[in-house]
């Protein structure tokens, strides 16, 4: 395993760097970045086919946005604030680049100079520009960023909220270290609240919300299988229960590590000491385990190949999420059968947070398709 890009590197080219960029920070920004480039694709792609269209805003140029003015200032405070502790405490940095973010600690006098200086740089800017009326037009695609942002911010939340009702006593013990780690995200969670924010979003820029559920459903199966990657290449606990099972005949031709697998150096130190190792991740599992962050990201990369194919042969907006949301629940409803996972009483039945959700997003899934087929407006077709 390689917690940090920089283990990587050294491994393959015998080299002895330090680099403070774990890997699944790595791959999680990765995520984001393509599944940002596919939306894109597809609103403008949808605008093309007459489906959304751009919009025409009239706004006065010069004018104080005190929005903007207070995320400038905002924004400079934590940069500064962050930056300078970074720069002058750089060994702490390298040992846990995450703990050092996502903590309290930082400089506030250089945290106040950073917000006074965007604040300061804000106000000039809108000072040069005319005081005048513009009508500017912005196309679908024109909003990836804000969307991606939003989906970000909003599923970060929701995948902690998720995580802590799943491990309420956990949580009870240390809330405010649970809150502010990495560690312990619900990814059906994050889909349901991003979901739910980019809908809304979109409509408030007249883009339905049928539409958009379409443009970014092989996009979040790309970035979720991407994601998976990351678990893998770090070892961050996302694994299968113990096989120690023999690798059956018919799988022969792939590597032993794909059946089962011991995660060495895994990010969390979890497992037996590996002997003459030193350093922070000298762990390796004491049994092997199923490695299912490869088998989930084979099959999330298998169904975004499937959506891609499937978005111009359907003839209703809504019905390409709607089969996202079918086959995602199917997806994890499988890896869920041999995946280590917090087990819940629901019903009389013991069943994971993850297995109830994805059985209701397959009937939600497959209830929507069928009301977007009798209530929806044919698509044209396309040449």
């Amino acid at each position: 395993m390689y917690p940090r890009i920089s283990d990587f590197v050294n491994d393959v080219f015998g080299t002895s760097f330090e680099w403070p960029i774990m890997s699944y920070g790595f791959f999680l920004s990765l995520a984001f970045l393509l599944s940002a480039l596919v939306v894109r694709s597809e609103l403008k792609r949808k605008e093309q086919q007459g489906l959304i269209h751009a919009q025409t805003i009239h706004e006065k140029a010069g004018k104080m946005n005190w929005i903007e003015l207070f995320l400038n200032i905002l924004l400079g405070f934590i940069l500064a604030h962050k930056i300078s502790f970074v720069l002058l405490n750089f060994a702490l940095f390298q040992e846990d680049p995450q703990a050092v973010l996502l903590s309290t600690k930082g400089y506030w006098l250089a945290g106040l100079l950073g917000a006074a200086g965007m604040a300061y740089i804000y106000l000039k800017q809108q000072k040069k520009q005319p005081d005048k009326q513009e009508n500017r037009i912005v196309r679908p695609y024109q909003h990836t960023a804000t969307l991606i942002l939003i989906a970000a911010v909003s599923g970060l939340i929701g995948a902690k909220i998720f995580h802590q009702l799943e491990n309420w006593e956990t949580f009870i013990k240390d809330p405010i270290g649970e809150l502010l780690s990495f560690d312990g995200l619900t990814f059906y969670g994050g889909l349901i609240t991003a979901a739910f924010f980019v809908a809304w979003f979109g409509e408030k820029q007249k883009i339905s919300w049928r539409h958009m559920g379409d443009a970014v459903a092989p996009a979040l199966i790309l970035a979720y299988g991407i994601g998976r990657i990351g678990c893998q290449v770090a070892g961050d606990g996302d694994w299968g229960i113990v096989n120690t099972a023999p690798m059956p005949e018919w799988l022969s031709f792939l590597p032993q590590w794909v059946w089962a697998y011991d995660y060495p150096n895994n990010v969390l130190g979890e497992g037996i000491p590996i002997p003459g190792c030193e350093g922070p991740y000298c762990y390796r599992l004491a049994e092997t385990v199923f490695p299912t962050p490869i088998y989930e990201t084979t099959m999330s990369l298998i169904i975004f190949g499937f959506l891609l194919l499937l978005r111009n042969g359907l003839r209703f907006p809504g019905q390409l999420f709607a089969v996202y949301l079918v086959l995602n629940g199917i997806e994890r409803g499988l890896i869920e059968q041999i995946r280590v996972n917090n087990i819940m009483h629901f019903l009389g039945m013991q069943i994971t947070q993850a297995q109830l959700i994805s059985t209701l997003l397959i009937v939600l899934g497959i209830s929507m398709f069928i009301y977007f087929h009798f209530t929806g407006t044919k698509k044209p077709k396309t040449p």
